[in-house]
């Protein structure tokens, strides 16, 4: 029983001492409830305060520094200013400027195709024939039959002219011609059809049909992509739909590509935010004069923005208290605490909302004993030369 009542009074001595070593203020706690350490900095106050006390006059040392307190030794180091959500990056899928799926337009015998994959060709270039021995001699028939109506409209005309036949038969005429030449553009039609051309400029995909076989209409022959200019979808987290606009730079890098990267601009943003995912979709145009790029390559895409800044200081700055994260600025010889809300955790510093400005000195060294309003003395870092022009020589070390 007894050495359990030691060994709880050895706990609480052990706890009370770390309590006094290690929490900023404590002496000056014990010292406002009457409570006087024959050590640390309440001590020495009121030593320096003592008739004859090393700092109880002007001559003392305490009274020309610091009033009769004793200055903490500390190191400090300056705030920058970090920048963060400044780049976007997500992966898009390349798709090509415009794609045309060409079919057969009517049915019929395939007699030879004039063109091979990846060819390139220009809008209007003939892909393929079908056989067409019928409908040439159904043109031929309609082009004959549409000049003969021609010719017998024009003789009468001429004798309607001499009055030499009924107006009756001049409209007869006339509609007769009418109906030729409708004869004949139909005819013409049939027989355009029996050829397959390219509707738009570009490269030539895999060929889906065989010469020889018969090919139903609307049966899929060929792919061409124009793929001068590459489009890319991408999509992006919803809190960057207002940063985006038509027109910002974007920097991309095709997967099937490594060490090569591609610029152009963001061309047309959807026009609303996917419930499910919470992304909004985003296309950008690539210029490929080169044909490097293909339509269905993987892309990794990077968008620079203006970004965030925040103040950015050292990890050994921060501690924590009841309120939250502080740091321990130096501010005309004492030191101040400042709340540091904790934005980001960096490999180079820690961003901090805190009312920090470039260039504030940070305490990150002998922090364990300062207190609000403490003087310190800065042996290096920002502020370290306000001692050596006052003639004050600093301590040789820092307190832990």
């Amino acid at each position: 029983m007894i050495r359990q009542l030691l060994a709880s009074l050895l706990i609480l001595i052990a706890a009370g001492v770390a309590w006094l070593f290690l929490v900023p203020g404590a002496p000056e706690t014990l010292a406002r409830a009457g409570i006087v350490l024959p050590f640390g900095p309440a001590a020495e106050t009121e030593t320096a305060r003592a008739p004859g006390g090393p700092g109880g006059g002007p001559g003392g040392p305490g009274g020309q520094r610091f009033g009769g307190a004793r200055a903490n030794n500390v190191v400090t180091t300056e705030v920058v200013m970090a920048t963060i959500n400044d780049t976007l990056s997500a992966i898009g899928e390349g798709t090509p400027a415009r794609s045309v799926t060409v079919v057969a337009p009517a049915a019929g015998t395939l007699a030879e195709v004039l063109v091979r994959p990846g060819q390139t060709v220009e809008a209007g270039d003939v892909i393929a024939r079908f056989e067409a021995e019928a409908e040439q001699i159904e043109f031929e028939q309609a082009r004959l039959a549409a000049e003969d109506a021609t010719a017998t409209l024009e003789r009468t005309s001429g004798l309607a002219s001499s009055s030499l036949v009924a107006a009756t038969a001049l409209t007869a005429a006339e509609l007769a011609n009418a109906n030729a030449q409708l004869a004949l553009r139909n005819a013409e039609l049939a027989l355009e059809r029996r050829t397959i051309t390219s509707p738009i400029a570009g490269e030539v995909g895999l060929i889906r049909v065989t010469p020889g076989n018969y090919v139903p209409a609307q049966t899929a022959v060929t792919t061409v992509d124009d793929t001068s200019t590459i489009q890319i979808d991408f999509w992006v987290p919803e809190r960057y739909a207002g940063q985006l606009n038509t027109g910002i730079s974007v920097n991309v890098a095709a997967v099937a590509l490594p060490g090569q990267s591609f610029t152009g601009d963001i061309a047309a943003i959807d026009n609303r935010i996917d419930p499910a995912s919470r992304t909004m979709q985003v296309q950008a145009e690539i210029p490929n004069p080169d044909g490097v790029l293909r339509a269905g390559m993987s892309f990794a895409v990077s968008v620079a923005f203006p970004g965030e800044q925040y103040p950015a200081v050292n990890p050994l700055a921060l501690l924590w208290s009841a309120e939250g994260s502080y740091v321990w600025a130096y501010q005309d010889g004492k030191a101040a605490r400042v709340m540091a809300e904790i934005v980001q955790r960096n490999s180079d510093g820690v961003l901090v909302r805190a009312d920090l400005e470039p260039g504030d000195a940070i305490i990150t060294e002998g922090i364990l004993q300062l207190s609000e309003g403490a003087a310190v003395t800065v042996l290096d870092g920002p502020g370290a030369g306000e001692t050596q022009q006052a003639g004050q020589r600093p301590p040789a070390a820092p307190q832990s």
